[in-house]
């Protein structure tokens, strides 16, 4: 079976996607450029690297073999390290492999596998049908040029600004006068004293003060009370705060039972594993929680002998 076309699939919807016991194709964006030099326009791309440290079964190529022959997720993952041991054996013999549409692999001198991508192929769905492009820049443009007024429109636009300026002259002297006026004259004050009107104003206010002469005069019949009152200080809520924890995520499956046999493992060795829902529809397992990123990458480097490819993951 071609392994290499499921990857190639997988790689446009995903940024990771690792063959088991072989190694991880990385996807890496690049935004849209100009190359002034050449002026030439390029879309925004995703090329792909490789890593070969990542060779752990993370369920998702496995995944999708099994989904698409129709057979069950041990015998896909059969037919995967099948393929992974083939390539390497090639490898190994001194032989190029190519992926198409991918890259090609071979050995250099000290053993260690080169990885050459295939620059042809952009993996970034957004960019799917753009294609690089030149544009010649103009010549003769001078963007400082100034447009020319034509000389028959001088004497109506004089005529126009003289029209203006003889409706200023005659409405601002106008305006100022409406507004001075009143203000140097009583013309619009009343002379009615609205107090006058009301015939119960000098009987309501006459009763008004007496009362405030008794109340006083019983006041001071009164002992004197310490009237101070200590300040009433509010006390603000406190504002709620946000607690985060790290974990260490030793894999990922798409299958749940593949993400329970992993925290079986973990927990026969000690840890006290977690299965966390990721996007997607995949099962993280987290091997542990740590209440700082330092705590917790300390703690990935210490598990990544035995789970490689293990990263820390803030919730």
């Amino acid at each position: 079976m071609d392994i290499t076309a499921f990857i190639r699939e997988l790689l446009f919807s995903h940024d990771c996607v690792i063959l088991p016991g072989f190694g991880g194709f990385i996807g890496n964006y690049t935004p849209a450029r100009i190359d002034k030099s050449t002026s030439t326009f390029y879309p925004p791309v995703k090329l792909i690297s490789f890593n070969r440290n990542l060779s752990h079964n993370d369920g998702l190529l496995t995944g999708r073999v099994s989904a698409h022959a129709g057979i069950s997720y041990g015998d896909a993952r059969n037919l995967v390290e099948e393929f992974a041991a083939t390539v390497r054996t090639r490898l190994e013999k001194g032989e190029k492999v190519v992926f198409d549409n991918i890259g090609s692999f071979i050995n250099n001198q000290e053993g260690n596998v080169q990885f050459e991508p295939d620059r042809s192929v952009n993996y970034h769905l957004d960019s799917y049908g753009l294609e690089s492009f030149r544009f010649a820049p103009l010549e003769g443009y001078d963007v400082r040029r100034r447009l020319t007024v034509h000389a028959d429109r001088e004497p109506a636009r004089s005529s126009s600004m003289k029209k203006i300026l003889w409706r200023a002259a005659v409405i601002v002297p106008l305006l100022g006068l409406m507004v001075t006026v009143p203000l140097k004259t009583n013309l619009f004050k009343t002379k009615v004293d609205t107090t006058s009107l009301n015939p119960l104003a000098n009987a309501e206010f006459e009763h008004n003060r007496e009362a405030v002469d008794n109340s006083r005069t019983e006041d001071s019949t009164l002992p004197a009370e310490n009237t101070t009152q200590a300040p009433v200080v509010e006390i603000a809520p406190a504002a709620p705060e946000t607690t985060y924890s790290y974990c260490i995520i030793t894999g990922s499956f798409r299958i749940r039972e593949n993400a329970e046999t992993q925290a079986s493992t973990l927990e026969k060795q000690g840890y006290i594993p977690e299965i966390i829902e990721g996007p997607n529809g995949f099962f993280r397992v987290s091997a542990a929680k740590c209440p700082d990123i330092s705590c917790a990458e300390n703690k990935r480097d210490s598990i990544a002998d035995k789970f490689p490819g293990s990263w820390v993951k803030k919730i």
